[in-house]
């Protein structure tokens, strides 16, 4: 199945898959209206929630109440380049967690398929086409 990227206007770009629309826009002082997220912060979200939902399914596979689970998820750039150098994924256990799942939550949270494509990353072929 294909992704199709769209240009609604402006400095917008959506993508259509599986009969999701995802919006895109850049800042304002960028050029663009602000009305959506950049997609390099929809990059780093997919991060988040792929650990997201690992975390959340070893949770309840296992009956372990949600409330208060929390994931941060914070990068360092490189100061010249501004390429992202680093992400840390803090998850932020409730107080009840069960200490014997600790490091087994971390474990789950590692099988983020977004981060081992990064790990592995796909070859890209960019070509055009006339329509």
């Amino acid at each position: 199945m294909d992704m199709i990227i769209t240009f609604p206007g402006g400095k917008k770009v959506n993508s259509t898959y599986k009969g999701f629309t995802v919006k895109t826009d850049q800042p304002v002082d960028e050029g663009g209206e602000g009305t959506a997220p950049e997609p390099f912060d929809l990059f780093l979200a997919s991060i988040g929630t792929c650990a997201g939902i690992y975390v959340y399914s070893f949770c309840r596979e296992r009956q372990i109440d949600t409330t208060g689970l929390n994931i941060i998820l914070n990068f360092q750039r490189h100061e010249t380049t501004f390429m992202v150098e680093q992400i840390d994924i803090e998850i932020q256990l409730p107080p009840d967690f069960p200490p014997k799942y600790k490091k087994a939550v971390v474990k789950a949270a590692e099988l983020c398929f977004v981060k081992k494509h990064l790990i592995s990353p796909p070859k890209f072929n960019i070509f055009s086409s006339l329509s």
